[in-house]
């Protein structure tokens, strides 16, 4: 557990010392969530319905932008090569990096997340399962996206090819997020499509930290 904090605290406080990477990541999500409303043009009722598919998909943009460079610098610099020596198994690197990730953008988007939704328009109604599905949903991108950016360490277009590979493993939480926000719009139940991302988070927690592990070993070797 000290290994697991240790790590995490390093990489929250780099990405604290970048602060102009986070308030990147948070004018993306305006920017985004703008643009989208632009596109959509005035027309309110639009809006409201579109409004919770479009925030998920701006989250997920969000942790595919601040992916890239979760594991670049410690494969560069010889410290990942570290951790493969030390006696702790790289599953656990990958958990703390997953968490770390998710502390540094995944509460951003959460935060964000009400704000959007006031942009949109949104009822207030929405507010409480709308941070619920994030706060279960987000981890999962948070977990896949580990992976994702583990498969492609060392790769020449890791930029390109990383979004190809873990884009078709969000869908699902893409798909009963916006779902859980919708059917809440409406006043229909979404206890169900809660626990469906539960389950997601669940699968994704035991499977995706030693896929990671595994696939940073063949990086290093």
């Amino acid at each position: 557990m000290n290994y697991l904090g240790l790590v995490i605290i390093k990489d929250v406080k780099l990405a604290l010392q970048g602060v102009s990477d986070t308030g990147m990541t948070f004018v993306f999500l305006l920017l985004a969530c703008t643009l989208f409303q632009f596109s959509i043009g005035p027309d309110q009722a639009l809006l409201m319905k579109v409004g919770g598919g479009v925030i998920w998909v701006v989250a997920l943009l969000a942790t595919i932008l601040s992916l890239e460079r979760l594991f670049i610098t410690d494969f560069e610099d010889g410290t990942l090569e570290q951790y493969f020596l030390s006696p702790v198994s790289l599953v656990f690197f990958a958990i703390a990096k997953a968490i770390s990730h998710w502390l540094t953008t995944g509460l951003l988007v959460i935060i964000s997340a009400p704000l959007i939704a006031v942009l949109y328009n949104l009822p207030s109604e929405i507010f409480l399962p709308l941070v619920l599905s994030m706060f279960i949903g987000t981890p999962i991108l948070s977990l896949i996206g580990t992976l994702g950016a583990a498969l492609t360490l060392g790769a020449s277009r890791s930029g390109v090819l990383m979004p190809l590979i873990i884009l078709p493993l969000y869908v699902p939480v893409l798909i009963f997020g916006s779902l859980v926000i919708y059917n809440a719009m409406y006043g229909h139940s979404y206890n169900s499509l809660l626990m469906v991302l539960i389950g997601l988070l669940l699968i994704t927690s035991a499977l995706a930290p030693w896929a990671t592990a595994y696939a940073l070993r063949q990086a290093i070797e």
